[in-house]
């Protein structure tokens, strides 16, 4: 068992709890690698900006190393308007080439990894006092496979 699958059940009123939360790490901007450990399936009820339509919520663990992991909730809104941003998620996991039609495996979702723009989000808590917390910018495409060298042939600039 990993801290992906960790067994849940309910806490009686009179069991003992122990379990500390996980630290609160704020990531400064930039490209980090990230894991999808969680997938639930809900509903927008609209706004001025996008009208109601199916959204997924992802909790995203993003790995920063010797500075720890951050813990990033994003939200995938299923609608027309929002169709390059849903592109780019799963190109950023693999599940689809830059270009190409895609149908989303959505249970292969939970698990998968990819690249990551990560900034800080300002706001302003319900105390009035000032918050900060991390946000995705942007899902970044897999990195371009190599290309190795031609074996045995001529290459240019080499003696």
């Amino acid at each position: 068992m990993n801290e992906y699958t960790e067994v849940s059940r309910e806490i009686g009123w009179d069991d003992v709890i122990e379990k500390d939360g996980p630290d609160f790490v704020l990531l400064p901007d930039g490209e980090y690698p990230f894991r999808v450990t969680k997938l639930e399936r809900a509903r927008f009820q609209g706004s001025a900006k996008l009208p109601p339509c199916n959204m997924a919520i992802l909790t995203i663990t993003v790995d920063g190393g010797e500075k720890g992991a951050s813990i990033v909730t994003h939200r995938l809104y299923l609608h027309t308007k929002t169709e390059g941003l849903l592109c780019s998620f799963f190109e950023s996991i693999g599940q689809r080439k830059h270009g190409e039609p895609l149908r989303p495996r959505w249970g292969d979702v939970t698990g998968s990894t990819g690249h990551c723009r990560l900034g800080i989000h300002e706001f302003t808590k319900k105390d009035g006092s000032a918050g900060r917390s991390n946000e995705i910018v942007r899902f970044l495409p897999p990195p371009e496979p190599k290309a190795a060298p031609a074996s045995g042939g001529w290459v240019q600039g080499s003696f």
